[in-house]
């Protein structure tokens, strides 16, 4: 069992001093920058304002951490936030295709770091096949998910709710978010291609993320260690989505995968606070994004 100072871990957040600044803004910012764009190829044509789009997805985002909704809580918020801005029939599909590229661009990443992790650590390590699991569980729910994509998805769980006495369910706007989807995949294989191509250099700013704050710890890593670590938290957010911003597990991984290339417990522990308070600040950010989009957009509904 890891065991760990709490002074020692205080005393080495407390080395990054002022460059904390530095994590708090970079390069996140540049994260939610690309993740935006991803969004924004997402839509079968353009029609949102980036500002917009990037405000919207701050705060979505921040309920996705901090609400137990499987994740999919914040792109509610995302779509309802562009009310007024694009129809329902073009802000849901835009929130699902960005859903499926993102994790799709995860996938790749993971799979980048299970290539990098099979030439830097032990074939039979912990760390090396639980990586390989994870990727294999998320390849079947991916396709799962594609497919059920195309096969219209909710217009068919829109019938079975009724059927189940549920009253209230618009089928024909459910249709229309289906037959939407479905022209995406089938029209638009360049905007596809772009939405994931601008997600997955997002998760490469989460290496340098890694590798940048490990830094300033003390603890310098090699950007192939950073891109495994980063890679094997990806993959725990993935498969604890039910849990909100996979608290406890995500933490249990960095001490599993600080282990595996010797980095010590210490580290990871202090690693995991620090990721912590930047992810507490931008839910912060993501927070005050909402309140003043919801103001805006019931302002213009009133006028």
């Amino acid at each position: 069992m890891a065991e760990n100072d709490p002074q020692a871990i205080l005393a080495s957040i407390g080395r990054l001093s002022w460059r904390l600044a530095i994590v708090l803004c970079f390069p996140v910012a540049l994260v939610m920058l690309f993740d935006t764009l991803g969004w924004r190829f997402a839509f079968l044509r353009d029609g949102v304002a980036f500002r917009t789009l990037f405000t919207a997805r701050l705060a979505g985002e921040a309920f996705n951490l901090v609400t137990p909704t499987a994740a999919v809580g914040g792109e509610a918020v995302k779509a309802w936030l562009l009310r007024g801005v694009v129809p329902l029939a073009a802000s849901v599909p835009s929130v699902i295709v960005a859903k499926t590229t993102i994790v799709l661009a995860q996938g790749l990443f993971l799979l980048l770091g299970v290539v990098l992790a099979w030439s830097s650590t032990p074939r039979g390590s912990t760390l090396f096949r639980a990586m390989l699991w994870l990727l294999a569980i998320e390849a079947v729910a991916l396709a799962g998910f594609v497919v059920a994509q195309l096969r219209g998805m909710l217009a068919w769980g829109g019938r079975l709710v009724t059927q189940l006495g549920v009253k209230g369910v618009r089928t024909e706007a459910l249709d229309r978010i289906d037959d939407v989807l479905a022209r995406f995949y089938r029209t638009a294989p360049g905007r596809l291609t772009l939405s994931i191509a601008f997600h997955f250099v997002a998760w490469l700013l989460g290496a340098v993320e890694t590798w940048l704050i490990l830094g300033f710890l003390g603890v310098p890593v090699s950007l192939t260690a950073a891109t495994v670590i980063e890679a094997f938290a990806t993959a725990i957010r993935f498969a604890t989505f039910l849990i909100p911003a996979s608290l406890g597990a995500l933490e249990g991984g960095y001490v599993l995968t600080f282990a595996a290339l010797g980095l010590g417990s210490t580290t990871a522990v202090s690693f995991g606070l620090i990721r912590r308070i930047r992810e507490a600040v931008w839910i912060g950010l993501g927070l005050v994004a909402f309140a003043a989009m919801r103001t805006g957009g019931e302002a213009t509904e009133s006028s």
